[in-house]
């Protein structure tokens, strides 16, 4: 946990500065693909992913140690080789988990956020699951473990592997020649996030673009066919957390109101949006005909909001800095209690951001909670002994925050409708 988290300190501001500088340049150009207020819903996924992987809450029932000490004909080194093979092999691991994730009820619930955006830009790279808390693939890394490769050199290429995933999401780079023949690129990726019926479940691929042409899942960006982002079934909402677990409340929803056993079991193994018969009639869900005719959600917001949630999503990355940053001083349990603060902090600024009357009810919440810390720690986790004020600080910040929440309740949002494009929303 303690290494993630060190690494993570120097990922987030690489990550921050190249999505200011996407934005930056989209205005120059005149061609803005990064909403202010979508960008903060996809960093706040990011913050979610990263805390929950910091924190280890997730489960592998196949450990992939374990798979080497069991099968593995030989034993490498931590060298060149033994990387460039984990590379390779962790890439053909992604292709099949992603791919997966887009063809299984269940699994597509892990992996709806990170298409959930309704733009393409560089942030949505950072909207990653929460909900994926159980690692079901290991067994597709057996021909690394068969080489013995290390496990340490597979815990230190998977970081790297997905953060090269990063850059591929902009709508600003074009078509790129020969290397579109190699490597996926923003090209490839755009087609993948689109939900035009010709782009549907088509490049998988995370880093080698071959895999698709291999397995027959590739489609090339069609010039006559712009793509259209986000998920058929569009969350309609800016809260993260609420996004991980849609999918799956609709299918407990279903497997419970299905009147055949069979329904009841087999529907999370049936293709990815599969629901029982006549369900779309009886119980219908919110969903795109048509790709060139629905609006996005939530594009009507003052000023003032937007601002806000931008000030909120960079306070709550200091927060999660300094988290990382002294995991093994806070120490267990300790740092559950201050993860469980970062989700409080996500789930009440994201439901300002939603509009949500309730967001006062969580920002108050998200107040009492810190009194609580503060009272039985005596200060924020050890701060105090770098910012001597610290409490003050932190107490200031959350009283002016929640009076602007309570400001946005009663006074801006009041008589203004919610910002629903469509009144048959998912949930």
């Amino acid at each position: 946990m303690e290494e993630y988290g060190k690494i993570l300190i120097i990922a987030m501001p690489i990550f921050l500065t190249l999505i200011i500088i996407e934005k930056v340049y989209g205005i120059y150009t005149k061609n803005d693909t990064a909403p202010l207020i979508d960008s903060v819903s996809s960093i706040s996924s990011g913050i979610t992913n990263s805390v929950k992987d910091v924190l280890g809450l997730s489960i592998t029932f196949l450990s992939y140690e374990w798979l080497v000490s069991k099968i593995a004909l030989q034993h490498l080194e931590a060298n060149v080789l033994s990387y460039f093979i984990a590379f390779f092999v962790i890439d053909f691991y992604g292709y099949w988990s992603h791919r997966l994730a887009h063809q299984i009820n269940f699994l597509w619930n892990k992996h709806a956020i990170h298409h959930s955006s309704e733009e393409f830009n560089l942030a949505c790279a950072l909207r990653q699951p929460i909900a994926s808390l159980v690692n079901l693939f290991t067994f597709l890394l057996i021909p690394a473990a068969l080489l013995g490769v290390p496990a340490s050199v597979i815990a230190i290429t998977l970081p790297i592997h997905l953060f090269l995933q990063f850059w591929y999401h902009t709508k600003h780079i074009k078509k790129m020649g020969f290397i579109e023949q190699i490597l996926v690129t923003p090209s490839h990726h755009r087609v993948h996030h689109a939900i035009n019926p010709e782009y549907l479940d088509k490049n998988h691929s995370q880093i080698f673009i071959f895999w698709d042409k291999l397995f027959g899942t590739f489609q090339e960006e069609l010039d006559d066919v712009p793509p259209v982002f986000g998920i058929t079934r569009p969350a309609n909402t800016w809260n993260p957390i609420k996004i991980n677990f849609q999918h799956l409340s609709l299918l407990v929803k279903d497997a419970w109101r299905a009147p055949k056993w069979k329904d009841k079991l087999t529907i999370w193994f049936k293709p990815t949006g599969w629901r029982p018969e006549n369900f779309e009639e009886k119980y219908p869900v919110n969903k795109i005909e048509n790709v060139f005719d629905f609006e996005k959600y939530g594009t009507q917001n003052s000023q003032r909001l937007i601002y806000w949630s931008v000030i909120q999503v960079l306070i709550t990355l200091l927060f999660v800095s300094y988290l990382f940053e002294n995991i093994a001083t806070i120490g267990f349990p300790n740092i559950f209690i201050y993860g469980f603060f970062i989700f409080i902090t996500i789930y009440s600024y994201s439901e300002l951001m939603d509009k949500s009357r309730f967001s006062v009810l969580w920002e108050s919440f998200r107040l009492i909670t810190v009194i609580g810390i503060v009272a039985y720690f005596g200060d924020w986790f050890g701060l105090n002994r770098v910012i001597p004020i610290s409490n003050y600080i932190i107490f200031t910040y959350l009283i002016f925050s929640l009076f602007v929440t309570i400001y946005f309740v009663n006074i801006e949002f009041k008589n203004k409708p919610k910002p629903y494009i469509n009144h048959n929303p998912l949930l």
